[in-house]
């Protein structure tokens, strides 16, 4: 049977997967025998994931995480204080889902940079678009984007991203302008995704950074 006819169709509506598996499984004896639907699943579980992985390559590259860190990963036996059950329970993105916001903390070298990545990357596969960003480098395009007219144009960005990482945060304290543009991107992100600040108490901790009336954690937007 002539299969490159179908096979040129098959690449040409950019289903490449598929055509792949279909010489495969013609140069394959072995699956001379399988049923005509055995066959079509075959071909469409192998586009499926084709698809999915391409889409996951894609979301990986655009959240630039810093560390190439998974959840999967993780050494509960560091003394960091870290409670392995709700971790775990972070891990499942359902805080994401819920639009949830989260704070890690603590002391210098705990790995707070590390952990935040992970959930990042476990976001990325439960296929939530993920940005991360060190709070220097948040504000500068910030910053610049506003002197170059643009600025309206970065928050949409910021809106849209389900996950937002801000790491290195406490180092310098805000500047007005950069308490602004925060605060302004918190309000118009409160209700339609989750953003995650990594931050350490060691230099400002994070509540101080917010309105007064978030400062106490009851009273902080949804926490985890």
């Amino acid at each position: 049977m002539l299969i490159h006819p179908t096979v040129d169709r098959l690449r040409a509506l950019g289903l490449t997967a598929m055509a792949d598996t279909l010489i495969e499984l013609q140069n394959n004896p072995q699956a001379a025998e399988m049923p005509h639907a055995d066959w079509l699943g075959l071909l469409i579980d192998r586009e499926v994931t084709f698809r999915d992985n391409r889409r996951l390559s894609r979301r990986l590259a655009a959240a630039k995480l810093r560390q190439a860190a998974t959840v999967e990963d993780v050494d509960y036996r560091t003394a960091r204080g870290l409670d392995r059950a709700l971790f775990q329970a972070l891990a499942t993105s359902q805080w994401v889902r819920e639009h949830n916001h989260l704070a890690i903390i603590g002391p210098t070298g705990t790995g707070k940079s590390w952990l935040a990545c992970a959930l990042g990357n476990k976001a990325c596969r439960d296929g939530f678009s993920v940005l991360y960003k060190r709070a220097s480098r948040l504000f500068a395009d910030l910053a610049q984007a506003r002197g170059e007219g643009r600025l309206p144009r970065l928050m949409t960005t910021l809106e849209r991203t389900n996950l937002v990482i801000i790491d290195d945060w406490g180092p310098e304290p805000l500047a007005a302008e950069q308490r602004r543009d925060l605060l302004e991107s918190l309000r118009q992100r409160i209700a339609l995704a989750s953003e995650r600040f990594d931050a350490s108490y060691v230099f400002t901790p994070l509540p101080e950074c917010l309105p007064s009336h978030w400062r106490h954690p009851r009273e902080m937007p949804p926490n985890v």
